[in-house]
């Protein structure tokens, strides 16, 4: 199959994992990272069971094939399946929206590895389709070209990254946990989604097990699990004038930490989600202990960053509506809206 990928950084991880299965795969990403991986290929860097040091799997040596282009470069017709990799606010851009029109068109079944829920998704849900949930998003109109039935969510639980020292087409897994997604409404796209699934679980190298999984469930709510990891994590590492690691955030304080873990996770509950969707507390501080950097959240913020996603918001949002209020989640609030007033400030008064 041929597969499209909206985002060429964390896009790369599942980008590797479906050219080992032979799927081929086109990244959409910006002119310079385009000519990078047509020229060069990506690079994932992952760590085996057992293994201390990470492995090089680059996509050159892969059966299936890569290839990138820019977003009004993109054919649609060759296409099974596609995959939103980007952050939330970058499908704002005017050419990334135009690629959205043409894909909302084309009923093409779309899976998202966003921490941010694409809108139509959340029309599936019976909760929160006739919520007002615009505000939470930096341009909530991209999302109303899609039938939220071709619409389904992957949760993104690995953790990946790009070197600062590297080249763009250089990733490295600091967490190889599964992706978990959500079923498709039609049989025809979920079969394609159980294909990858399936395709994906086998794969070995030197025969061995190979990390990563794409996991399909038939749970709408088994992705936002992550939400609770968001808030208790990666949205804590944002403080009022530094930042620090998803570690610390979680276990500085970790009675804390379980609260409000658990308010988001009732939160999940009260749109419909059974406890069995949810990964436990004591899970999750696990494997925290091995998140030794600021989420991508934090350090987008701290680099200067207009906009991020804003699960945050989205969380404190749905929690009203149920009468819910939590202090942790109002105050990551409140403190995200201040670092992002403070660099949009920033540029304000700077020199033109």
């Amino acid at each position: 199959m041929d597969i499209l990928i909206l985002g060429a950084s964390y896009g790369s991880l599942l980008s590797t994992k479906l050219l080992m299965a032979g799927h081929n795969v086109t990244l959409v990403c910006l002119p310079e990272e385009a000519n990078l991986f047509n020229n060069e290929g990506s690079v994932v860097r992952i760590k085996l069971r057992n293994e201390d040091v990470h492995r090089n799997i680059k996509s050159g040596d892969l059966p299936g094939t890569l290839d990138a282009v820019v977003p009004a470069k993109v054919n649609l017709d060759r296409y099974s399946l596609v995959a939103f990799a980007m952050q939330e606010p970058q499908y704002a851009a005017p050419e990334v929206k135009a690629l959205l029109k043409k894909l909302g068109a084309s009923a093409l079944p779309c899976l998202s590895i966003m921490n941010m829920p694409p809108l139509a998704f959340l029309k599936r849900i019976e909760t929160l389709k006739n919520m007002d949930l615009t505000a939470c998003y930096r341009d909530a109109s991209v999302w109303d070209v899609f039938n939220p039935d071709n619409v389904s969510l992957c949760s993104p639980d690995p953790q990946a990254f790009r070197p600062p020292e590297e080249k763009l087409n250089v990733l490295h897994v600091g967490l190889p946990t599964n992706f978990k997604a959500a079923r498709f409404e039609h049989a025809a796209h979920q079969a394609v989604l159980d294909q990858l699934a399936s395709d994906i679980a086998g794969l070995q190298l030197d025969g061995q097990d190979v990390p990563v999984k794409l996991k399909a469930h038939d749970s709408l709510f088994v992705p936002m699990a992550k939400w609770s990891m968001l808030l208790t994590g990666n949205y804590r590492c944002i403080g009022k004038s530094s930042i620090r690691p998803i570690r610390e955030a979680v276990h500085t304080d970790k009675k804390a930490s379980a609260e409000i873990y658990s308010f988001v996770d009732s939160l999940v509950e009260k749109l419909g989600g059974a406890k069995d969707d949810a990964v436990p507390f004591d899970k999750y501080a696990q494997a925290a202990e091995n998140l030794a950097k600021p989420s991508s959240a934090a350090r987008a913020i701290d680099a200067g960053a207009l906009n991020i996603e804003r699960v945050d918001r989205l969380v404190q949002t749905i929690a009203r509506e149920f009468n819910m209020q939590n202090s942790v989640v109002d105050d990551i609030v409140r403190t995200v809206d201040q670092r992002l007033t403070a660099n949009r400030n920033q540029v304000a008064t700077e020199p033109a």
